[in-house]
């Protein structure tokens, strides 16, 4: 690939988006589920016909758009989610086709000519229909359906989307979010055929599961699992189907302002769980926060440590302080934050990943290589490396590359 004299990396994308294709499931599940599973259906719709848990109702009448029905309930796929490289006011929460959207949303040798446009070597992609954590999943009352849906898009993911690629997309896995059993055998099977990544819920507690603090360990086998296994536990915003808002009637501008106040929740949870103390060979991935608010969180975590009185309850299995199980465990993920590397140091640069976050409305692409050139400039060359490739090949347990190798020894 052309390298630019600037940024003499590629880069690695720690979180991009797949635009589920029409075929994925009628060809990856199983014959008896097919009929009852995801299938994509033309029908009508009209603006202001409301949603139905995320997803757009259809109409009566009215211009027809592409619906995702399953479960009895349909989801229509937002334009705002492919709209890398749109003017902004092409911009619409409106249902788009498949053939309106840009091939590289849901077509392998269209995202990797997307992805060399953009000078990204790399990819891991979050899905999107099924939620960020396979919420979708979690919703449908035929658990069985639902786990066949979840290996449907597994094999889909390991076998076509990252098996057709040649190694530049880097599969992620979803988890059955209902079973901390059955997640923890899925997480064992794709493990088994080197995926290194699954998707979790931010604040499980806020679908209606357990939280991470259950006292009877709820979590513990899909946890252990991933510790076994090297899994890095990918926690994207929006995966608790939430996004928070200081009032209810607040625009949609203060939400997308403070939608990664979850992440920050969620990082204080795990900080103060135990669960990176107790299982050593764990790792976490905050996606799509961004990372100017940790230095922070971690100074008032570390704080509350140190005072140890009876307002704050400790786990006694802390015995130093909660930002001392950040160095090569705990990853932030940035698209867009300037502030972020220039507190890298109050963060560890170890710990600093990047994402283009294609085809969303937030991505960079085409442009985010010069962004990344231009944010990165000042910056000591193993420290831009390290942040534009080295800790995702490192959070990931990629190969690197024979020029990584180089690199990394500065």
């Amino acid at each position: 690939m052309a390298q630019s004299e600037s940024l003499p990396w590629q880069i690695i994308s720690v979180d991009d988006h797949v635009m589920e294709p029409a075929h994925l499931w009628q060809t990856w599940l199983p014959t008896k589920f097919r009929a009852d599973g995801p299938k994509v259906v033309r029908l009508p719709w009209q603006r202001g016909g409301g949603f139905r848990n995320q997803g757009f109702e259809p109409a009566t009448s009215g211009q027809e758009t592409d619906f995702w029905q399953v479960g009895g309930l349909h989801f229509g796929i937002p334009k705002v989610e492919a709209a890398a490289g749109l003017p902004p006011e092409e911009v619409t929460h409106d249902p788009i086709r498949f053939e309106d959207m840009r091939p590289s949303c849901f077509e392998v040798g269209a995202r990797l000519t997307a992805m060399d446009i953009a000078g990204i070597d790399r990819s891991l992609c979050f899905p999107n229909i099924s939620r960020f954590a396979g919420q979708l999943f979690l919703w449908l009352d035929d658990k069985e359906l639902g786990l066949a849906c979840v290996k449907a898009y597994n094999d889909w993911m390991v076998d076509e989307w990252a098996g057709e690629s040649g190694g530049r997309l880097i599969p992620l896995c979803l988890v059955p979010l209902w079973d901390p059993q059955l997640a923890a055998e899925e997480v064992r099977r794709n493990a088994a055929r080197g995926v290194r990544a699954v998707t979790f819920s931010e604040l499980p507690a806020v679908l209606g599961l357990p939280s991470i603090h259950d006292a009877g360990g709820h979590w513990l086998p899909f946890i252990e699992a991933c510790d076994e296994t090297g899994t890095v536990i990918c926690m994207h915003i929006g995966s608790s189907s939430s996004v928070p808002s200081p009032s209810p009637d607040a625009p949609s501008c203060v939400r997308m302002t403070t939608v990664n106040f979850n992440a920050q929740l969620a990082f204080t949870d795990w900080m103060f769980s135990g669960h990176l103390v107790r299982h050593p060979n764990l790792k976490l991935a905050f996606s799509e926060s961004q990372i100017g608010w940790m230095p922070y969180v971690l100074e008032r975590m570390d704080r509350i440590w140190r005072m140890g009185n009876a307002i704050a309850r400790i786990d006694p299995v802390f015995v130093n302080p909660p930002s001392s199980y950040m160095a090569g465990r705990v990853y932030g993920c940035f698209f867009e934050d300037d502030f972020g590397i220039g507190v890298r140091d109050a963060i560890g640069v170890d710990q600093i990943t990047f994402e283009s976050d294609f085809p969303h409305q937030d991505s960079t692409w085409p442009s985010t290589h010069e962004y990344l050139a231009r944010v990165l400039a000042d910056l000591p060359a193993e420290e831009a490396y390290k942040i534009t490739r080295g800790n995702a090949i490192r959070m990931l347990g990629l190969e690197p590359d024979p020029d990584d190798v180089i690199a990394a020894r500065g």
